[in-house]
């Protein structure tokens, strides 16, 4: 998950008016904090989240909702039905990351866990998941205590393998629309390391974009490097796709519709006097639309086999382009959504601390929920600031540089996340599932 992008400016945390909803928030954050700390210092790699999964099955048992485990791998799918109404999803992401933790939090992560590629690595939640899931656990509390002020269904979900981009199809693979109430609406918060701590943040339209991994392998007849004119040099060949791959947003795209084609790594090659008979290229590619993806990913294939040609290689030899089957596609938020919730929380918290925000290149795979559906369900990933307001004081006046979410060193304001992020979906699920709704 990269991090949204938007100005602020400095914030205090208080709401923009004290009530019951919010001081029964205030009163739980103790045990939340207690709850972030555990999570904070225990964090499960993608597909590996077997202990998280079952310690917060636990409480959702304890809160009253029929829990069921083991949904797309170690996803928890928590059913509370309250009368006649909508159905509202409300998911929180469980896993980490394998980052060496380096913030000198008391309660930092030691863990070290063995990646899916058998590599042995710490692991650090260093995409704030950690405070997901305690807001979760939150909104769920307070939700189960005001079950006299809404009515509907609310399909409460942990998801595995967010980091993977993986985890929200498993889900709805698994069964998670069939098996379970099908939602009206899906909403979720992501924190953010480049917003002040309690501020929130709505994208309307497009918000995440779709998110392609592609490999191309090149191929050449190797040789001595003293003597290239007997070889067809695969890194030579290589350099030019690479070239020709930027007029694809700068000559072939509508410069009004973004898009990123990105090569990550080049490889070729062991030896300095050694043309070697292969390179690697892999690629991530960015856009917003299906139109777009597709136009991008087919002028990838298209300039990797012509250059091919060009090199006078035979067709058996030209560049071979693989799309990696995982993908995350854009998320997007339905603007009748966005547009209610901004409202709703611009009068609960004030108008400073509920922006708009701009669009971001990076990916989240709750895109899928809405896309599963997207004639029927209404979906909101909003953001939450993180920054702790002494460092982005100091941000923005040059005095510092702020790490990114997936670094080693984010350390959100827990606190500020959390609380905001509870107070802010208990809002929205009271809002989408208030008793007037059921009537209609």
């Amino acid at each position: 998950m990269r991090h949204l992008l938007y100005a602020l400016p400095l914030l205090v945390a208080a709401p923009a008016h004290a009530d019951e909803l919010h001081d029964a928030v205030a009163a739980d954050m103790p045990e939340l904090m207690e709850l972030y700390r555990h999570l904070h210092a225990n964090p499960e790699l993608s597909f590996q989240e077997d202990d998280t999964a079952a310690h917060l099955a636990a409480i959702a048992e304890e809160l009253g909702f029929d829990v069921t485990t083991g949904v797309g791998g170690h996803g928890v799918v928590a059913v509370m039905e309250n009368g006649p109404g909508p159905v509202l999803l409300m998911r929180a992401d469980m896993d980490g990351l394998p980052v060496e933790e380096q913030t000198g939090l008391p309660f930092a992560s030691t863990v070290v866990a063995t990646t899916d590629e058998g590599i042995e690595s710490h692991v650090m939640h260093a995409c704030g998941h950690d405070t997901h899931m305690a807001a979760w656990v939150g909104a769920a509390r307070q939700l189960v205590a005001r079950r006299d002020q809404w009515s509907g269904t609310l399909v409460a979900i942990l998801q595995p393998a967010e980091e993977r981009g993986a985890g929200a199809r498993m889900m709805l693979e698994d069964g998670l629309y069939d098996r379970f109430p099908r939602p009206d609406y899906a909403i979720t918060f992501h924190d953010s390391a480049s917003a002040p701590a309690g501020s929130i943040g709505v994208v309307p339209g497009f918000a995440m974009a779709n998110v392609d991994s592609v490999d191309i392998h090149v191929r050449g007849v190797g040789g001595h490097g003293a003597y290239p004119h007997t070889t067809r040099d695969p890194i030579v060949l290589g350099s030019r796709i690479v070239g020709a791959l930027q007029t694809l947003v700068s000559r072939e795209v509508d410069p009004q519709q973004p898009a990123v084609v990105t090569v990550g790594s080049f490889r070729a090659g062991s030896k300095h006097n050694i043309i070697s008979d292969e390179a690697q290229l892999l690629l991530t590619v960015r856009s917003y639309t299906d139109e777009v993806r597709e136009q991008l990913l087919s002028g990838i294939e298209r300039i990797a086999r012509a250059e091919g040609m060009v090199a006078g290689l035979p067709e058996e030899l030209w560049p071979e382009v693989t799309r990696r089957n995982e993908y995350t596609p854009a998320v997007y938020n339905t603007p009748e959504l966005s547009g209610e919730l901004m409202q709703l929380w611009r009068g609960r918290f004030g108008e400073d601390r509920v922006l708009e925000g701009e669009p971001v290149m990076g990916g989240e795979d709750f895109s899928r929920y809405y896309r599963a559906d997207r004639e029927n369900i209404q979906s909101v990933l909003f953001w939450v600031g993180g920054v702790p307001l002494d460092r982005w004081e100091a941000a923005q006046r040059g005095e510092i540089e702020l790490p990114s979410l997936h670094s080693a060193y984010w350390a959100p304001d827990a606190e500020a996340v959390i609380s905001t992020g509870t107070e802010a979906l208990v809002a929205a699920a009271l809002d989408i599932l208030a008793p007037e709704q059921a009537a209609d």
